[in-house]
């Protein structure tokens, strides 16, 4: 599983001119999903994400995590987060899950969250055509790869 977590002000995903999920303060979340992932790598995520000590504290230090500021999580899937450019001037995407194995652990990572968090979760849709627009906040932005 591959994620790019960016720390943003707010962030918004768009289906067909209709807002799918937004958020204000919080983590807009990108996420691949390995062919050979399954929900043991799901929870690990779900477990790290909402606790990343990577918004600033009273002193400017990046101290404090999602759930101390009570920030928002916004999720959206992203199979290109697998493509290798290693050969040619096309993408090789033979890495990332297939639909029938990604969506499952996709839908469940959004369910678990908003489970497990207690922050407000919202997403984009599997396999979609979306638009996603964020105001990164620092910028901050991180890989997770399990």
């Amino acid at each position: 599983m591959r994620i790019v977590i960016q720390r943003v002000k707010r962030a918004s995903v768009t289906i067909d001119g209709k807002i799918s999920g937004k958020i204000e303060k919080g983590l807009l979340l990108l996420v691949g999903i390995h062919k050979s992932d399954t929900k043991a790598e799901a929870d690990w995520c779900i477990r790290k994400i909402p606790k990343l000590r990577i918004f600033e504290d009273s002193e400017g230090k990046m101290n404090r995590s999602a759930e101390e500021v009570e920030g928002e999580i916004l999720v959206v899937s992203q199979f290109t987060l697998y493509g290798d450019t290693k050969k040619g001037m096309r993408p090789s995407y033979i890495e990332a899950a297939r639909q029938d194995v990604a969506e499952p652990i996709y839908e469940y990572m959004i369910d678990k969250l908003k489970k497990d968090s207690g922050l407000t979760v919202e997403s984009g849709e599997f396999g979609a055509m979306m638009q996603v627009e964020l105001v990164n906040d620092g910028p901050v932005t991180l890989i997770l790869e399990r």
